[in-house]
Parts: structure tokens; sequence; C-alpha cells
């Protein structure tokens, strides 16, 4: 069973009106985000070129915990939009507006429109690590193997 956390979220002004991030289905991973844009005026993503998406809202994320804006696969597969940072990195420690950096990759303008779904957003938890440094590393079966050294 997954640990169920307490997350404060706030609408700004712009994004009043439109449903909070959600689950859509009993075990999804990630909840929708959406977008924020005004109402009858969308955002049209011509190809190869990037947007800011605002999504209306502000969290407080508790303390050892961190969003991360994933793409929604429908999206990417249909369209070839896709979050250009993904995953992007909500810090536990930011207050301002959560926003999507979506990138059109396919050959038609993408037009965002208020409410849709643009983005999934994944709460983790966060580790920290202590760096100690070393002269030597332990050997193991890769060694210094990198990319494709495992396979194709």
């Amino acid at each position: 069973m997954s640990q169920v956390i307490t997350v404060s979220i706030r609408h700004l002004p712009h994004g009043e009106g439109l449903p909070l991030p959600d689950y859509q289905t009993a075990n999804a991973a990630g909840l929708d985000l959406i977008a924020a844009v005004p109402q009858g005026a969308p955002l049209t993503l011509q190809p190869g070129r990037y947007v800011l998406v605002p999504t209306g809202l502000t969290i407080a994320l508790p303390e050892n915990y961190e969003a991360q804006v994933r793409p929604r696969s429908g999206l990417a597969a249909k369209h070839g939009v896709t979050v250009l940072n993904a995953p992007g990195t909500i810090d536990a420690d930011y207050r301002g507006e959560i926003g999507v950096l979506l990138i059109n990759h396919g050959t038609e303008p993408f037009p965002i429109c208020r409410g849709e779904r643009i983005a999934q957003m994944v709460i983790a938890p966060v580790s920290r690590a202590r760096f100690v440094a070393v002269d030597a590393l332990p050997e193991t079966g890769r060694g210094a193997g990198g990319f494709g050294s495992t396979g194709r």
C-alpha cells in the first residue's frame, strides 16, 4: 500500500475554477496537471518550439519530498508533445507557480486549451547524499562501461 501524504495547494487567480490535480486511476503514480491559459485563448505550440504553460497552482510539499513533472504518454505518442526538461523537479521549499515546459516535436501546430491535461506530477521522497572523498572505488563486474556497454 502506498503512503498518503498531505500537500497544501492553492489556486492562483488565473487558475480559479480548474480542477485540482487528481489521479485518473486507482493505481496511477502521477496526478494530472491542467493548463491554466485564458478561456477562449489557447496557446498554439508550433513544431520545434517550446512554451512554459501555467497551471495556476502553487504547492507546499512536506520536507524531504519532491514533485516531478513528467510527460503524458498520450500527448507524446499522438502529437509529439512532451515535457522539455523531463522530469522537472519541484523542491519542497519552492512556493512559486508550477509551470510545465512543453515542446512540440511533432509536425503540426498543437493548441493548448484551458483545462487540458498537459503533464503529470509524481510526488516522491527525497534521499540526500553525503559525499565522502576516497582514493579508489570498489571494483564491479561492469567497471567503467558506460553508454551502450551492457547491450544495444
